[in-house]
């Protein structure tokens, strides 16, 4: 019989769980599907997670250290920011909870709010702040920043969610740096 160990199940729950999101979407995924990716029980998840709501929500927690990006001049904040971004969508194991939330959010109001509100606080919201105490004042931060989390987010859309080829992370993080930078230029 195999050992029991709470925290690895709920953590291979939701890594399945991710996958199945991030696959097909909200709506196509079930808890049945997950538990039989995972091995266990549906039961089981809803002990762990209340059911398929509160699976999606442990599923797509997300957690991205930004603060490093924003450590030095601003005139390399393309090349650390495009560093940081090519190494999530390609070096990270398993599917990323911020694409299974990207994926999701046109069919979950609650996705689209979770992603509006971690984008605000961990990727608009930040920068801004950098780009104001880097010299901008901050109308000119504010701008920039939008126009810089707007330009992320269509790439990571077109390129992850609609599943287009992401092409070669060398020359990826290249454009995303050059294209980055112009932008907190201004």
């Amino acid at each position: 019989m195999p050992s029991r160990n709470a925290a690895a199940t709920r953590q291979r729950i939701l890594e399945h769980a991710r996958s199945q999101f991030a696959r097909h979407g909200y709506a196509a995924s079930t808890v049945k599907g997950v538990a039989d990716a995972a091995g266990v029980s549906p039961n089981l998840i809803t002990r762990y997670f209340g059911g398929k709501d509160g699976l999606f929500l442990a599923a797509t927690r997300v957690e991205i250290p930004v603060s490093t990006s924003f450590d030095g001049d601003r005139s390399t904040l393309g090349s650390r920011l495009a560093a940081s971004i090519v190494q999530r969508w390609f070096g990270a194991p398993g599917e990323d909870p911020l694409l299974v939330l990207q994926r999701a959010s046109g069919e979950r109001p609650e996705a689209a709010e979770a992603l509006a509100a971690f984008l605000d606080t961990n990727s608009l919201e930040p920068l801004r702040r950098y780009l104001r105490d880097s010299g901008l004042d901050d109308a000119d931060a504010h701008s920039r920043a939008a126009a810089i989390d707007a330009f992320v987010l269509g790439v990571s859309t077109r390129r992850r969610v609609l599943r287009s080829e992401l092409g070669d992370p060398a020359q990826l993080q290249a454009w995303l740096s050059a294209t980055i930078q112009r932008l907190a230029d201004g």
